[in-house]
């Protein structure tokens, strides 16, 4: 077992001033993110001494307008009261490519203009057209590279976790995770049904999903959630809520997920049992529950746990990685998570680090705590993953004791 470098230390007192002027900040992001993602890309290409022909920078503008004032109003339709599918697709894809187009608008262009005034090469216009089309061209490798990569089906992510206090009935025990689904306005029926049939090749003793399973409701997204049904483990298939569940009537996926044969583990656990070892498998709503209004929802590490024999060992789902402060506190073995989806489109990852402890992978919290941090099986929003490949996780869970000899 390894630990991630994408994890923040535990101790983190020392950057709470900084912490909280970013918490500020992000509060304005919807107000200031479409102007710079838009405005920022528009200078760069078309006015900072490149000297098109007039229509060409005409017309290059009004396509950058066009895209400022569209995005924000088709993410609108799309995700607000009227959950206009088209609307939403258009709006992410929009988002999506934006974000790519400033991110390297920013970054060739401050450092290739600077590599080749060094360097000497061209005049001022020439210099400025090579940054252009060298964004141009890279951004549309990014955007066609990341639409493959989150369409596709996830690859299989292996990795042994020991676990100090597991039995030796226990070794070995394949636990399977999805995570962040997303089914959404683009239809991927076919896309769950291939990703459930890539987890019942690995044979998983237990299967989790960590939440975030659709963007709409239950009744809206149920064909593509439908395939779920066809998962098959040794033991038990379980599932929790995440933050998206709650903006899409949560309660409605907890009943279609139970009718699917999930085990809905609501503040709650089970035991599972094998060569006379027991391990406790608990699950918490999302840490968004309470706000949500949905009486009785909300995060409750204690009620999960209520019950248990506290000297066995503890795998815990929550969606998101920040709950682990309490898993640890609690003394909890090992929890899994998704949330994060290793930051969807670089380099977005560095704002998702503001909130959550951990982007992805195995960490290490507390004396006990372990924190498996999934990427995500699906996407949100855009259609893109760029340099955050999507996983199906299989662990497998190691005992440091051996069987006792006959």
């Amino acid at each position: 077992m390894t630990d991630t470098s994408d994890t923040r230390p535990a101790d983190s007192a020392a950057r709470a001033p900084r912490r909280s002027l970013l918490h500020r900040l992000m509060r304005h992001l919807p107000l200031i993110a479409p102007v710079l993602l838009w405005a920022v890309p528009c200078g760069v290409l078309l006015h900072t001494g490149q000297h098109w022909p007039l229509p060409v920078t005409l017309a290059g503008t009004a396509l950058f307008v066009l895209g400022l004032l569209g995005m924000p109003l088709a993410m609108a339709r799309g995700h607000g009261r009227r959950q206009q599918d088209r609307a939403a697709i258009v709006g992410d894809t929009l988002l999506g490519i934006s974000w790519v187009l400033f991110t390297w608008s920013v970054l060739l262009g401050v450092v290739l203009r600077l590599a080749l005034t060094v360097s000497g090469v061209g005049e001022g216009q020439d210099r400025a057209r090579i940054v252009t089309w060298a964004v141009l061209g890279t951004t549309a490798v990014l955007l066609a590279w990341g639409y493959a990569e989150a369409r596709r089906v996830p690859r299989v992510r292996r990795l042994d976790v020991q676990l100090p206090r597991l039995g030796a009935g226990l070794d070995g025990l394949r636990v399977a995770l999805i995570t962040d689904t997303h089914y959404g306005p683009l239809d991927r029926a076919r896309w769950s049904a291939r990703v459930c049939e890539t987890v019942n090749t690995l044979e998983a003793d237990l299967v989790c999903h960590t939440g975030d399973i659709a963007d709409g409701t239950a009744e809206r997204r149920r064909a593509q959630a439908a395939p779920l049904a066809t998962v098959r483990a040794t033991r038990a298939r379980v599932y929790v809520t995440g933050n998206h569940e709650y903006y899409s009537e949560a309660q409605g996926w907890v009943d279609l997920m139970d009718e699917l044969g999930w085990e809905p583990l609501r503040n709650r656990h089970l035991l599972l049992e094998r060569g006379g070892d027991t391990l406790v498998v608990a699950g918490v709503d999302d840490v968004t529950a309470e706000s949500s209004g949905l009486a009785g929802h909300r995060a409750h590490l204690a009620g999960a746990l209520r019950g248990a024999d506290p000297d066995l060992p503890v795998l815990l789902l929550a969606h998101q990685p920040k709950f682990v402060d309490r898993a640890a506190a609690g003394g909890i073995d090992l929890q899994l998570s998704g949330h994060t989806h290793g930051g969807q489109i670089w380099p977005f990852h560095h704002l998702v680090r503001v909130d959550q402890p951990a982007l992805a992978g195995l960490s290490r919290h507390g004396a006990r705590t372990l924190l498996y941090t999934s990427r995500g099986t699906g996407f949100w929003g855009p259609p893109f993953r760029v340099f955050a490949p999507s996983e199906i996780t299989l662990l497998v869970l190691r005992s440091p004791r051996q069987p006792t000899s006959m």
